[in-house]
């Protein structure tokens, strides 16, 4: 191992001599195969905040090598190659009398830190918590998801992970948004789902911790008996409250302190008079504390670190919208809404999966140099975790949308990081990634020549569902005809089927029948202009009466039309959707075709600045018919206010893209490939 000669003011470069040899030109050369610094790969410190920080004895080795004159070597160096599945303070420990360490390989493409395995030239006898070998034969393995939404991600993860052979199951599931809560439950009635902010479910894990150990882990400890329960059994007197039995946990909430609250069910009252009680409050019933405490332990209400074997989630990062016109460049986790990023992280560090899945929007590797996601992956390296970074578009995985995001991979050194699935269907590309994560487009390479099936359009995804109107207000009925396509054929399978085993051996609620098949209903305004855009290709508010394209093809007003106005009085031509996009814009009331695609399937169904209409009925593309373009079953019921519905199919992971990366996570769980992409 040496040193060579860098820039100036710059450290020197570290490297592995493969070969020595002298050229043509009689000049000595050795070629070079090189370790990479952490700032020196996508991470970067410049990117790295206060709360974590990399050894920097710790390097990793990249797959570049080039030739270099002999004469640029500086110094020998002594570098130890460790093994991966030891802790990072027993690695820092062996490396102590060598100049640096590395245990995990570098790679550009897909901005991948993955274990070394091969050539371990000195083996410790250090254990750590990581430091054994999985069951890979378990019958069930646990997934939490975080900012679950209605559900689309841990769907999608567990159906994949069924075609690998693997039973995931979603155990647990956090959300803020109580319809999306509700939507998912009625899906997956054995997850304990938490309707609470994911900084309180943290607060809850750790205290949960401690209950544990007071009542469940420390057996010689023994609660008081309760003033409650020596009290004789009799009628109660006025304003006399018993506690009969707790029955719920959380931490904090809106208007509380922050700390942990019972919901308690009194003696002789009803459900509805239930309350949420400090736990303060409670100080006279710790028997009741303990068997609500042992009791949840036992049924695993709550995950205890070491409990999880998959964490998945979508942090919201709202501060990098491009509708946020204050968005910190500089400091972007100063933002209070790019936090949760930071709040994902920590539940990470606290609960340790075997692996992790991250989904966001490809904006976290485009604003302010790709600081978040760089930061997201930062952290998973700093604590020990293999990593790997994707872009992948819905429609490669048999969608008829575009919808580009990221997602980044995060296995212990045990196991074997996932690949990222290769894509199944040539998509229609409605954009690019950011210049500087390229190499992270999830495809096949150039040299490469797959078969991939045909772009998905409208036509394959909602051609076979039932005419309905403007005021369809049945969200419940039967399908007409049979399905007309290979993607129809497969949405409307049953949960058995599909290997959803959400309900056991059961038929969940509705299946067999089509569900939120209901459109958002336009006011009266709305409804006549949606009548009067033509039903053909491409029509949108430029084809109503009194509107004409002037010069560089922006959208004006007719001076020659009298202006026309609807029974209302408004006109039938809004202001609004001349000036959007200083009337560049063809998307106000916008009508889609049967052979086009969508770009992303978005939260609402606001006909004024989106192409949602229907092709050939009068109306804005229905629930279900959004669900579909995002690859939810039919099966799947979503719950909540058509507007909350809208938005939770909207906010989702698009269930194939899922599905794949679920299958990928199997075959990783199971170790029935190496890890590497391709």
């Amino acid at each position: 191992m040496v040193s060579a000669d860098a820039e100036e003011g710059k450290p020197h470069f570290i490297g592995r001599i493969t070969e020595l040899f002298e050229g043509t030109d009689h000049v000595k050369y050795f070629n070079c195969r090189w370790f990479f610094r952490s700032e020196d790969t996508v991470i970067s410190t410049a990117k790295l905040v206060d709360d974590h920080s990399h050894d920097p004895k710790r390097v990793f080795l990249s797959d570049e090598r080039n030739d270099n004159p002999l004469d640029c070597i500086v110094s020998k160096v002594k570098i130890l190659q460790v093994d991966p599945k030891l802790d990072l303070e027993a690695k820092a420990q062996l490396a102590a009398d060598n100049d640096l360490y590395y245990d995990m390989s570098y790679t550009v493409p897909y901005s991948t830190f993955e274990n070394i395995t091969n050539d371990i030239n000195e083996i410790s006898g250090i254990s750590s918590d990581a430091d054994s070998e999985v069951d890979t034969s378990v019958a069930t393995a646990t997934l939490l998801d975080l900012y679950s939404g209605c559900g689309g991600m841990s769907t999608g993860l567990c159906l994949g992970a069924a075609l690998a052979g693997l039973k995931l199951e979603t155990r647990w599931a956090v959300d803020f948004n109580s319809h999306a809560c509700k939507s998912l439950k009625s899906n997956h009635p054995k997850t304990e789902v938490r309707n609470e902010k994911a900084d309180d479910f943290l607060s809850l894990l750790k205290e949960w911790a401690v209950l544990c150990d007071q009542y469940v882990h420390d057996n010689n400890a023994e609660a008081p008996p309760s003033m409650d329960e020596e009290e004789e059994e009799g009628e109660l007197e006025k304003d006399e409250y018993v506690v009969q039995k707790l029955t719920d946990i959380c931490y904090g909430g809106i208007d509380r302190k922050s700390c942990i609250y019972f919901k308690v069910q009194w003696k002789g009252y009803g459900p509805e008079e239930d309350t949420w009680e400090p736990i303060e409050n409670l100080s006279d019933c710790p028997l009741k504390i303990k068997e609500f405490v042992q009791e949840g332990h036992m049924r695993k209400v709550l995950p205890l670190p070491g409990d999880v074997d998959v964490l998945c989630g979508g942090p919201p990062c709202q501060g990098i919208s491009g509708l946020n016109r204050f968005r910190n460049r500089d400091d972007p986790l100063n933002d209070d809404k790019n936090r949760q990023l930071v709040t994902f992280m920590n539940i990470v560090s606290y609960l340790r999966p075997k692996f992790v899945l991250m989904e966001n929007v490809v904006d976290i590797l485009q604003f302010a140099e790709g600081y978040l996601g760089r930061y997201a992956l930062s952290r998973l390296v700093a604590m020990n975790y293999q990593s790997r970074l994707g872009i992948m578009l819905a429609g490669c995985y048999g969608l008829p949308q575009f919808r580009m995001r990221t997602f980044l991979w995060g296995a212990l050194t045990t196991m074997v990081l996932p690949k990222h699935p290769l894509p199944t269907h040539n998509v229609v590309i409605r954009g690019g990634a950011p210049n500087a994560f390229t190499q992270s487009v999830v495809a096949y390479d150039e040299i490469q020549n797959p078969t991939l099936k045909n772009a998905l359009v409208l036509e394959d995804a909602i051609s076979d569902l039932p005419k309905v109107g403007n005021d369809q207000a049945d969200d419940v009925m039967e399908y007409l005809v049979k399905p007309k396509t290979e993607f129809q054929r497969y949405i409307r399978l049953s949960r058995k089927e599909m290997l959803d085993y959400s309900f056991g051996d059961k038929t969940g609620p509705g299946e067999g029948t089509l569900m939120d098949h209901c459109p958002l209903r336009l006011n009266k305004d709305d409804y006549e202009r949606v009548k009067r855009i033509p039903f053909e290709k491409g029509a949108n508010f430029r084809d109503l009466e009194g509107v004409r394209v002037g010069p560089n093809n922006v959208a004006e007003f007719d001076p020659e039309i009298p202006r026309v106005y609807l029974e209302s009085g408004n006109p039938l031509v809004p202001e609004y959707a001349i000036k959007f996009r200083s009337g560049k814009s063809l998307r106000p009331f916008g009508r889609l075709w049967w052979d086009e695609t969508v770009p992303t399937v978005v939260t609402s169904a606001n006909p004024h600045s989106q192409r949602i209409l229907h092709p050939s009925q009068a109306r804005v593309l229905t629930v279900r018919e959004n669900a579909r373009l995002q690859g939810f079953p039919d099966y799947y019921r979503l719950d909540g206010p058509i507007k909350e519905r809208y938005m939770q199919v909207g906010n989702a992971v698009a269930v194939p893209v899922a599905r794949a990366l679920g299958y990928s996570l199997g075959l990783a769980y199971l170790r029935k490939h190496d890890g590497s992409d391709g």
